[in-house]
């Protein structure tokens, strides 16, 4: 209340309907109806009036009491019976009991207040004699008149809104607060939001609002647009005149001014007073908002004890308020008018403060019940996809619904609490302020379960052991994951209730955690050991361990049980691969959580090698292995690791000192040993960045005996002495094997060995030294030195034997096994061939390459090579035509891919630079270059090798200089020996393969060749022997059609069998054709035909005309040839052979017409059969380093004029040869110029197609006409 001077008070009307002249108490805050000091018509007599027009706008500052009082004017004194529950307000004054219902709630509040006008009682009438009620004053009914009353309109429009998590609460009351501001723009405009951005519509959209007002509406405000409405139309809705305001404000004048025996107001309460009490409630309108924003939240709706405690502290809040309103109400009157001193109302509020009710203690309650629902949704939070149930009777009934159900269980939930049940007894006069157990000292968070730090602990190991099993058995369908809270006294906190089959298995089930540590173990090509510790928790509950693994990048994880943890092996796994690995517990609810291995697995690289077979000498071990048996995907194993140690029963394999050596291929010699020492050997695989693989297995061999102290003696021992004359030449003991080859012979020194084995061909014309050479070598192998008495033999030249042919007939293949005392670390074997390029011409020189094709291609042949070596003398300036030919005869039997395994060896050299490496280079020589361009080659100088080493005495007849030459001479072999070999240990083993192919393909090509010979003239003859009959039917076609038995004369090819008269000489007919398709032919058996060098791949000839099938060739004793002889024939004779293939009568045009197309159709025959053989030479040219010279005419050529100007015995009949080869040479000339200008693949396709189909509707034909 507001007094003006002494005598006035003024009050808020708060909606209350006051009237001039009516009685007011002021100690209840009440009006006193029905009662008057003057009548109403004497009233209206002495009544003033004024207009006071005004209108404003504000936003309230606060949603508080006192903001609230402020906003509707209200003074102390009407706020404290306002808070007691004396004052009952009225439209807009509503207000005042709107509160906010959560903490969550933006809220923005627009006052609205008008005035129109002021009406008051002139002073005059307020005297004494002009009352006409004087027992007022008796009665002591009111203490104040009212003498004043200025009229308007108050309004109160409420903007709230929820407010999230993530959003800011001031931010969002800011925004509509600017927005707000707007509104009396908006409405003096009048557009209402149309005059709104798109940005405050935004802001204002989520926003709710209420309406309290003085004002009668039509339609109440429920949102934004609608206030803004509502605000405009205010003004209007006071009326013309302001005849609908209502008061806003009253002024009260004591009664005591007009008779001093009427009730006054003895005191005022206290504004520190008041202001306590509003405190109390508005403590309590604050924890009501907390209630009700805890009741609002899901962990509250989840857990029905936690909504139970927080209605039934709601409940004893709201009750007690209402019991401090009562008192309060009692109180104010009494104080006010003198009957209870303000004391009292002071002691009221202390006992409040002494309460279990006090602020402190309601709201530590509150912080830790707010506090136990945070702990319950952190928790929740981590058992995702996990039901929770409101109650035990759900659980049973949920328990039903799966084989096994795991649940989590908070049992401390619905514990009694000591400090509701002081509320409840302070409430009930249950305890009394000097109780010992008098709650206002009582801890409240002491009380609370999950404060315990034991308890805390447990429930977040349980959380994190119950959220890691579900999450490991989400995709198993028969188990169910459940979260209740149930009073369990014998669990603090929590615990996790299993049930199987709809009964109860636990009530303390303890998950398994993740193994404690998954470590890697020994890894192999397809296994890794894996080192599982035990899960520290739930240990008891496993039965087995499951090891998932999966390929790194992919999702098919597989899966190995285990009985126990310690050391677990998963096998079945790829070499060189990447895996993951993951171990978990298994118990009978379900599997527990993987403890991953940090880092990816990669399998080694290959399986070990196979076990090591050892051949031990007095020196040294040969070893061999084989490869492994698994190879990883694009893996290359780049070497071999071989590891050896001298060991003794009495030490163990990690003990020993091991050695390294390395190797290439799947052999190996472990050399400078001692003797008689006992050896551990093993072996791995080096596959360079992928790795290494296991050890293989360790062998235990040990060294031998030394038997012979110098292996040249040995073998001088066991060998023939061929030449006593000083140095003895001693024939090495040479074993054959029978190799079933036609032409080649297998000869073996010493036993079969795991040595390593070095293959080099020796290739040259006659009289370069060839076998001289390869003497050589054997002697610096076995250890033969200068100053023995002794020489070796591997090849022993017949004397007798003209130098003009090659001592050497066969292809013979010297296998040298590695023995004690070698020079070089390997076996060799030395294929020595045949001189090419002798006296015997051109068909010897086939008859050797036809060897070598044998030798590289037979079943028990040479499959690979280390070295082709050309052996030539050191002297020749330039290659004459025969030697050239040598190198290309040479050349052409090899693949391309043996190029740079070609070496020059030269014979008959001196210290000087060798002519002949500038003949090679002249010549085109494929070969590897040194750094000066020259050919790789290697200089030997034989001449030593069975020179006289006797010393001889210094005489004047003695002649010392040619013994130290020929010593100089043997050290410089020696030496070249050593450099050959220590070369040749270096070199890259070449397979065979493409020069088996090349082989294959040149004796097609010569076969096809031979057998297209007599078809391409058998072809022309029969060409021109249509063209003749032709030409001769047109010349005579009058007498013919006179007379159809008028005779002409041709010339016709028959096939005619020539009897075969060599014994031992096979050949291959074909049936069909009635054609020779090879001849000779090494195959005698008909069933064996598909092998002939006339076959392909598939089976077909590629020589006779039809491409028959093997298996219509056969080995007959005879040969078709085509000779050509002169017949007469009639007419009718020739109609008649065409009108049968085509079976229909034809006049003699028709017959010329048949005639013609069979030209052109013999035509395209005949390019049919050069296209094939070019496509062989095409082949040829691709993988052979050198065409062959035999198939050049210009190369033969050049070979019968080397002949006839050297004129060397036999010269004649070795150019006739030549002249003969040149017939075949000029046929495939003739092929390869037509392939030149060929046409393209496609152009060919489709020439084919047509061709094909032509060629299928002349088959028969041609047939009938036996051809």
């Amino acid at each position: 209340m507001t007094s003006e001077g002494s005598n006035t008070i003024q009050v808020a009307a708060l909606g209350r309907p006051f009237r001039l002249g009516m009685l007011y108490d002021c100690r209840q805050e009440s009006l006193v109806p029905g009662v008057t000091l003057w009548d109403s018509e004497d009233l209206m007599k002495h009544l003033g009036e004024r207009p006071q027009s005004s209108n404003d706008f504000e936003i309230v500052a606060s949603e508080s009491i006192e903001g609230k009082s402020s906003a509707l004017n209200v003074e102390a004194s009407l706020k404290a019976s306002f808070l007691g529950g004396l004052v009952q307000v009225e439209g807009s004054a509503k207000y005042l009991n709107d509160s906010k219902t959560s903490r969550n709630q933006a809220r923005v509040t627009l006052k609205y207040k008008a005035t129109t006008k002021f009406q008051e009682l002139s002073m005059n009438h307020l005297g004494r004699g002009n009352m006409k009620h004087q027992d007022v004053f008796d009665k002591g009914l009111a203490t104040h008149v009212v003498t004043g009353i200025l009229y308007g309109a108050q309004a109160f429009f409420v903007f709230d809104r929820e407010v999230s998590e993530k959003e800011d609460r001031q931010d969002i009351e800011g925004n509509l607060k600017v927005v707000i501001n707007k509104i009396p723009l908006l409405s003096v405009e009048g557009e209402g939001s149309l005059k709104m951005k798109d940005e405050d519509t935004a802001k204002v959209d989520k926003f709710s609002c209420r309406f309290y007002g003085d004002f009668l509406l039509e339609k109440t405000p429920t949102t934004f647009q609608d206030a803004v409405q509502v605000y405009q139309s205010l003004p209007k809705l006071l009326g013309a005149d302001g005849e609908k305001a209502v008061p806003v404000k009253v002024w009260l004048l004591p009664l005591t001014a007009l008779d001093s025996s009427a009730a006054k107001l003895v005191r005022e309460i206290s504004v520190g007073l008041v202001q306590e009490a509003q405190s109390i409630l508005e403590d309590f309108t604050e924890l009501d908002m907390r209630c009700n924003d805890a009741l609002s939240t899901p962990t509250a709706q989840q857990f029905p004890q936690i909504t139970n405690k927080l209605r039934h502290f709601k409940e004893m809040c709201s009750e007690f308020k209402l019991v401090f309103q009562q008192t309060l109400a009692k109180k104010l009157p009494s104080i006010r008018g003198g009957g209870e001193e303000e004391a009292e109302l002071a002691e009221v509020l202390k006992k409040r403060r002494s309460s279990p009710f006090n602020s402190k203690n309601l709201n530590a309650w509150m912080d830790c019940k707010e506090g136990e629902m945070d702990t319950l949704m952190s928790f929740t939070s981590m058992m995702k996809n996990t039901k929770i149930l409101p109650s035990k009777n759900l659980l049973n009934k949920e328990s039903l619904s799966a084989e096994t159900i795991v649940c989590f269980v908070f049992t401390s939930l619905g514990r009694a609490e000591p400090f509701l049940s002081a509320l409840s007894d302070y409430l009930r006069g249950g305890t009394k302020p000097d109780d010992p157990q008098h709650p206002h000292s009582h801890d409240v968070e002491k009380e609370q379960w999950y404060l315990s730090r034991e308890t805390a602990e447990k429930m977040r190991k349980n959380a994190k052991l119950f959220r890691d099993f579900a999450e490991a058995n989400k995709e198993n369908q028969n188990i169910k994951f459940l979260t209740v809270g149930l009073t369990d006294e014998t669990h603090q906190g929590s615990t996790i209730y299993l049930y199987k089959d709809g009964l109860s298995d636990s009530n303390n089930f303890e998950p398994p955690s993740k193994p404690e540590t998954v470590a890697a173990g020994d890894i192999n090509h397809d296994s890794v050991t894996l080192k599982v510790s035990p899960p520290r928790c739930g240990a008891e509950n496993i039965t087995s361990y499951s090891v998932e693994f999966c390929v790194s990048g992919e999702d098919g994880w597989q899966q190995k049980t285990e009985p126990k943890a310690e050391e677990v092996t998963v096998s079945g796994l790829r070499p060189n691969t990447e895996y993951q690995f993951r171990c978990r517990a298994v118990t009978s609810a379900g599997v527990g959580p993987a403890a991953v291995l940090s880092d990816p697995i990669k399998t080694l690289p290959c399986s070990p090698p196979g076990e090591p077979h050892v051949e031990p000498t007095s020196c040294d071990i040969s070893v061999s292995w084989e490869k492994p048996a698994e190879l990883g995907q694009d893996v290359q194993i780049s070497s071999y690791v071989v590891e050896y140690a001298e060991t003794d029963p009495a030490k163990k394999e990690e003990e020993l000192q091991w050695k390294q050596m390395m190797s290439r291929g799947e052999r190996g010699v472990i050399s400078g040993l001692r003797s008689e020492t006992r050896y551990a050997v093993r072996v791995r695989c080096d596959c360079g960045a992928a790795g290494r693989s296991k050890d293989s297995i360790t062998v235990i061999v040990c060294t031998k005996k030394r038997e012979f102290a110098h292996l040249p003696d040995y073998l001088k021992h066991i060998s023939k002495m061929i030449n006593s004359n000083p140095p003895s030449v001693y024939k090495l003991p040479l074993e054959k094997e029978d190799m079933d080859i036609y032409g080649c012979r297998r000869f073996k020194v010493g036993k079969e060995n795991m040595r390593q084995n070095r293959t080099i061909m020796l290739l040259g014309a006659t009289g370069s030294g060839k076998s001289t050479l390869i003497n050589a070598m054997i002697n610096y192998i076995v250890g033969v030195e200068w100053k023995d008495c002794f020489r070796f033999r591997l090849i022993h030249e017949d004397q007798s034997t003209s130098q003009a042919h090659s001592q050497t007939s066969e292809v013979t293949v010297y296998q040298i096994n590695h023995q004690d005392g070698f020079r070089v670390p390997f076996s060799l074997t030395i294929i020595d061939t045949p001189g090419f390029g002798d006296t015997r011409g051109v068909a010897r020189d086939k008859e050797i390459t036809e060897q070598i094709r044998r030798l590289f291609t037979s079943l028990n042949g040479v499959t690979e090579i280390d070295a082709v070596c050309f052996v030539s003398q050191a002297a020749l300036a330039r290659l004459t035509p025969t030697q050239r030919y040598v190198f290309d005869s040479v050349l052409s039997i090899f693949g391309k891919d043996v190029e740079e395994n070609i070496k020059m060896l030269i014979t008959f050299a001196d210290g000087k630079q060798p002519p002949v490496l500038e003949a090679i280079n002249s010549a085109g020589v494929p070969c590897p270059k040194n750094e000066l361009g020259l050919p790789v080659h290697f200089k030997f100088n034989n001449s030593a090798l069975y020179a006289d080493n006797r010393s001889r005495t210094c005489d004047e007849d003695s002649d010392d200089d040619g013994g130290s030459f020929d010593e100089m001479f043997w050290k410089m072999g020696a030496k070249s020996l050593e450099r050959f070999f220590t070369a040749l240990s270096k070199m890259t083993t070449k397979s065979l393969l493409m020069t088996q192919e090349v082989l294959k393909e040149r004796k097609q090509l010569e076969t096809a060749i031979e057998g297209l010979q007599p078809q391409v003239k058998a072809g022309l003859s029969k060409l021109e022997e249509i063209k003749t009959t032709n030409e001769k039917i047109k010349d005579h076609e009058a007498a013919l059609a006179s007379n159809e038995n008028f005779e002409i004369e041709v010339d016709v090819i028959q096939p005619v069998k020539k009897t075969l008269t060599e014994k031992g000489v096979y050949i291959t007919n074909c049936q069909v054709c009635s054609i020779t398709c090879h001849y000779p032919c090494g195959i005698p058996q008909d069933n064996e035909k598909h092998g002939c060098a006339s076959m392909d791949r598939t089976g077909k000839c590629t020589v006779c005309p039809g491409k028959c099938n093997w298996n219509v060739h056969f080995n007959q004793t005879y040969r078709w040839e085509y000779v050509q002889v002169k017949q007469k024939q009639t007419l009718q004779d020739i109609k008649s052979k065409y009108e049968k293939a085509t079976k229909e009568k034809m006049t003699t045009q028709e017959l010329i017409k048949r005639q013609e197309e069979a030209i052109v159709h013999l035509q395209d025959m005949m390019v049919s059969l050069m296209d094939q053989s070019a496509r062989s030479i095409t082949r040829l040219q691709e993988i052979s380093l050198r065409p062959n010279p035999l198939t050049t005419p210009e190369y033969i050529d050049m070979l019968i004029e080397g002949e006839l100007s050297e004129a060397k015995e036999g010269y004649l009949a070795r150019v006739q040869a030549l002249e003969a080869m040149r017939e075949r040479a000029k046929l495939i000339s003739k092929v390869v110029q037509q392939d030149k200008f060929a046409k393209t693949d496609e152009e060919l396709s489709v020439e084919r197609k047509k061709k094909k189909e032509k060629q299928n509707m002349f088959q028969r034909f041609w047939n009938n006409l036996g051809w």
